[in-house]
């Protein structure tokens, strides 16, 4: 997703593993019609590329619509244009962020334009990982110091005579630059051009059982179906993140570990009503998220059609959220 988290790190961690783009850069004039319309019972939802995000929306947009009355619109849109958009009211929340602290100074404590709105239930991890069965058959890989002595065991014909270290997006604001140059790493970063094209390229490569490394990350449904094990980079540290915000060519630790956070357009949240209210009260955990993310993505579900589902399954857990 990094989704930059951390100031960059993020798993900007990927597109809809579904056929979707990612956002447009301006969205501040791609604005949907029926963000902060007075007087109606609209919601405008902001809806990242990766489909963690989606399965977020999904349900959210489902049952604000169902057992509400609201008319929700979901714009796609990267992750700090999100931001912009958030704060001038053209959308009404963003339900899945994985760490934007520039964006929370200025919105949140220092303009006043946009609210925490609470933990979402998921917390969000980046990180690099091999197959089950790499780690299997050589359980050193996982100790970032030996990644030089696979790098020839790890190249590809795009990587350049070194190894591959397979990225989603290069659209996605990742570490993975600066940390194969400040850790001295034989790597050549190779992008598939999106979360749906790096999944297509993991499984490919889980079929064939050949060895690979990668850029990904949780929850992530994926998981379910190609067994990986993370390689531990050096420990992240509340120093190597100050360096890192002040200068990201520097960072030389690994990703943090993120609660992720919804946050909504402050006049929303205070005039919003049921529809404010049910977006605080929206928790689910990362079983959850993966449930519909896969029916998403694997399955070729409609997000309506998967949202549905899991609303039909799940009484229990929405129920709570209703206002």
């Amino acid at each position: 997703m990094k989704r930059t988290r951390w100031t960059i790190a993020a798993a900007t961690v990927a597109a809809l593993a579904t056929a979707t783009g990612c956002g447009a850069a301006d969205m501040t004039k791609q604005a949907s019609p029926y963000a902060n319309a007075a007087g109606a019972k609209t919601v405008t939802l902001s809806v990242q590329s990766w489909v963690g995000a989606r399965a977020n929306a999904s349900v959210a947009k489902y049952l604000l619509e169902k057992e509400l009355g609201y008319r929700v619109d979901t714009v796609q849109v990267d992750e700090v244009p999100a931001w912009d958009a958030l704060s001038q009211g053209r959308v009404d929340a963003i339900l899945e962020d994985w760490g934007h602290p520039d964006q929370v100074e200025r919105y949140v404590k220092d303009k006043k334009t946009v609210t925490d709105g609470g933990d979402l239930g998921v917390t969000g991890h980046i990180g690099w990982w091999v197959p089950k069965y790499f780690a299997d058959a050589h359980p050193d890989v996982l100790d970032w110091k030996n990644l030089n002595k696979y790098a020839s065991s790890l190249r590809t014909p795009e990587s350049g005579g070194k190894g591959q270290l397979l990225d989603g997006s290069p659209s996605y604001v990742t570490n993975d630059k600066a940390l194969v140059k400040n850790l001295k790493l034989d790597y050549g970063i190779v992008f598939a051009g999106s979360e749906a094209a790096q999944i297509t390229q993991i499984k490919q490569f889980a079929k064939e059982k050949r060895p690979f490394l990668t850029y990904w990350y949780e929850p992530q449904w994926l998981f379910n179906e190609v067994p990986l094990v993370e390689v531990k980079l050096p420990p992240h540290t509340q120093e190597c993140e100050k360096k890192g915000t002040a200068d990201p060519s520097t960072i030389d630790c690994a990703y943090p570990t993120t609660s992720l956070k919804k946050y909504l357009n402050t006049d929303f949240a205070k005039k919003g009503g049921d529809a404010a209210r049910f977006l605080r009260n929206f928790h689910w955990t990362k079983s959850d998220q993966n449930e519909v993310a896969q029916m998403i993505a694997e399955e070729k579900l409609s997000p309506e059609t998967a949202a549905k589902r899991w609303v039909d399954r799940h009484r229990d857990v929405w129920q709570r959220w209703l206002p």
